[in-house]
């Protein structure tokens, strides 16, 4: 069974997160909402997305500073999603951290290709199941005696 990717939408526009849930689940991703930042926080410590899709404008923090608070703590990818369409509008998103940006309207169409682009490009978050040591998987990164069991049954698997 295949995971669906996690998406969070962050905007304080209820018919813009209506149509990107419904449009985003067709298509296969799990989507949670935020109306606004502090609660797109919560959501991403406690959720795990694969990418978050945030506009600018919204009440009690901005998209940029969302953008700088999640690089702070994460690689994740950040498509901002806004009708701001000034260039130096977009280059400060860019440069707070986003790694794309679309403006509103906009086609469903290219936003999917444009996720699918970010998820594509972006490595998954580090956890013990996926990190990769020397070319092996490690299952638990404790102590060293649990790192050097891990190894010599490696080699007594050979």
């Amino acid at each position: 069974m295949e995971n669906k990717k996690r998406i969070l939408v962050v905007d304080d526009e209820a018919q813009i997160t209506l149509v990107l849930r419904s449009g985003l689940s067709k298509h296969g991703y799990e989507i949670r909402v935020a109306p606004e930042g502090e609660t797109a926080l919560d959501i991403f410590s406690a959720w795990s997305p694969d990418l978050v899709v945030t506009d600018l404008s919204m009440p009690n923090m901005s998209g940029l500073e969302l953008c700088r608070k999640l690089r702070a703590v994460s690689q994740i990818p950040i498509i901002v999603l806004s009708v701001k369409e000034d260039e130096s509008v977009k280059i400060e998103a860019l440069d707070a951290g986003a790694d794309d940006y679309v403006t509103k309207p906009f086609g469903i169409g290219e936003l999917l290709a444009r996720i699918r682009a970010v998820l594509r490009r972006s490595p998954p978050e580090p956890t013990p199941e996926n990190t990769v040591i020397f070319g092996l998987t490690w299952r638990s990164v404790g102590s060293r005696c649990a790192v050097r069991r891990f190894i010599s049954h490696q080699k007594s698997l050979n």
